[in-house]
């Protein structure tokens, strides 16, 4: 067959699966003008998806089209990665005139599986991506059309990929309010393993030591560990189905956080200096995270701000610091235990941080860095 042709506004767009993701996709596309319609087989999250305006429900003919004639030209398909490959072999063969993507945060696997039922010019039409958003959260109650702005999404074309397919994909994430990362699959596997999937199992591995603690022990806790353990709150099914599916790059990942364990437990038992070694190569490594926005690291300094807990103290906080003329770039809120009062860090530039100090220090705030 020949190339997909490139999708219009009045061509609709088929989401299956009424998660997070998925809801968020239709909300963003419904956003931004598009036709969209939904398909699951979890009739309820189909009727939330539906009811929080994310899509259409059931408006399309046993033809693949629409009530006015319309041929579906996207599918993206929202499900767990265990899934993908079925439910985009399923898609490619009802819609033969439509691209079909998945957003699951693995991609070399589902297109071996794809690859191997379906006939080489229906893979064609298949372009895989994955929008680098989500939440510790699930469902179509958690999903916002926000949920992508500004986040990288990344479209992984294998060589046989049709270029308009390639442009199609790209144009969903820009539509979504996403910056497109183009990668391959197995590139595109490595990095989550990196960024995604070997934070989140470490995040697991802190918080299961927390059950078997004192609940005085407990009492001790403080933001650090909240940001920590945060994201080891997520769906243990769904988490199973990405690591197992991510395996290989992510068990290269853990030998070396294995090799980092060992020179830790070596220096703690003797006090050699391996442990001063690891801790300055974790220094160097939080100075290669980007910024905000996907821009070059920045060097960044905290300013902590003691808050009374009572209505309007956060309010009168961030009208104060946009008054100062500083600009925050991030912000944490902790509760210091039994005490009325909370600690707000602001991240700013390192060269404002005296400025900010000083504003807020002269209006009555206490204030330190």
């Amino acid at each position: 067959m020949t190339g997909p042709a490139a999708t219009g506004p009045a061509d609709p767009v088929l989401v299956v699966g009424a998660g997070l993701v998925g809801t968020s996709v239709g909300l963003a596309l419904r956003r931004a003008g598009a036709r969209v319609h939904l398909q699951d087989h979890d009739r309820s999250a189909l009727v939330v998806a539906g009811s929080r305006g994310a899509g259409e429900i059931g408006a399309l003919g046993a033809d693949g089209r629409t009530a006015d004639g319309y041929d579906v030209r996207l599918v993206v398909v929202a499900v767990p990665p265990g899934r993908v490959a079925e439910v985009a072999a399923a898609s490619l063969a009802a819609y033969p005139q439509a691209v079909v993507t998945d957003v699951a945060s693995v991609k070399a696997e589902p297109l071996r599986v794809l690859a191997a039922r379906v006939e080489p010019a229906d893979i064609r039409r298949y372009v895989g991506s994955h929008p680098m958003a989500g939440s510790e959260q699930s469902g179509p109650w958690a999903a916002a059309a926000e949920l992508f702005d500004g986040r990288a999404w990344a479209v992984t074309p294998h060589p046989t990929a049709d270029a308009a397919a390639v442009t199609t994909v790209a144009a969903l994430a820009r539509g979504c309010g996403a910056q497109v990362v183009t990668m391959s699959p197995d590139e595109h596997d490595l990095a989550v393993a990196r960024v995604s999937h070997l934070p989140h199992l470490l995040s697991v591995l802190t918080a299961s030591q927390l059950l078997a603690a004192p609940t005085e022990h407990l009492r001790l806790s403080g933001q650090g560990l909240r940001d920590v353990t945060r994201v080891a709150a997520g769906d243990p099914a769904l988490w199973r189905q990405i690591l197992v599916a991510n395996a290989a790059p992510l068990v290269q990942l853990l030998h070396g956080v294995r090799d980092d364990l060992d020179a830790l437990l070596a220096g703690l038992a003797t006090g050699d200096p391996g442990v001063t070694a690891v801790l300055d190569r974790a220094v160097d490594g939080t100075r290669r995270i980007p910024a905000k926005h996907g821009g070059p690291p920045r060097v960044e300094a905290v300013v902590w701000v003691s808050v009374p807990d009572r209505p309007g103290e956060l309010a009168r906080l961030f009208a104060d610091a946009g008054d100062s003329g500083v600009n925050v770039e991030d912000l944490r809120i902790d509760h210091d235990p039994g005490r009325p009062t909370g600690l707000v860090e602001l991240v700013v530039q390192t060269e404002a941080a005296g400025r900010l100090v000083e504003a807020l220090g002269a209006r009555g705030w206490s204030v330190h860095r």
